[in-house]
């Protein structure tokens, strides 16, 4: 039964994994349409998405952290909570990256001239690595 249970708890974590995935797609695809709308951005219509992705990535966050304490404390699977603890922590890491890689590729484009604008780009790109 134990082991049904554990695998129904892991099935579900890839689920919100696919959600995330879903989240970050819409994320990207908001800030190619906030950029677009230069000079004028429009930064309302762009606020109002981040601010409903910042609710799904948290509602996500807090259902992983339930299933990792369902492991480590109910399923007695403490190597497999510790796994899902890193990747919260990855994906934590990602986010932020993701945040700062918005600003700067907004940078970019509000001074294209501007070299450094255009390294700390590719210097955020590099610091993206998937997740382990």
């Amino acid at each position: 039964m134990t082991d049904e249970v554990v695998r129904a708890l892991l099935q579900r974590f890839y689920a919100l994994q696919g959600e995330r995935v879903e989240a970050y797609r819409l994320l990207e695809e908001g800030h190619r349409a906030y950029l677009s709308s230069a000079p004028r951005y429009d930064f309302p219509r762009y606020r109002q998405l981040v601010h409903e992705l910042t609710l799904a990535f948290s509602g996500i966050s807090r259902e992983v952290l339930q299933l990792q304490g369902q492991l480590r404390d109910q399923h007695g699977r403490p190597e497999l909570a510790q796994h899902l603890a890193r990747l919260q922590e990855r994906e934590q890491e990602k986010l932020q990256l993701t945040a700062q890689l918005q600003l700067a590729r907004q940078r970019v484009q509000d001074e294209p001239g501007v070299d450094a604008h255009q390294q700390e780009v590719r210097e955020l790109k590099h610091n993206f690595h998937p997740l382990s």
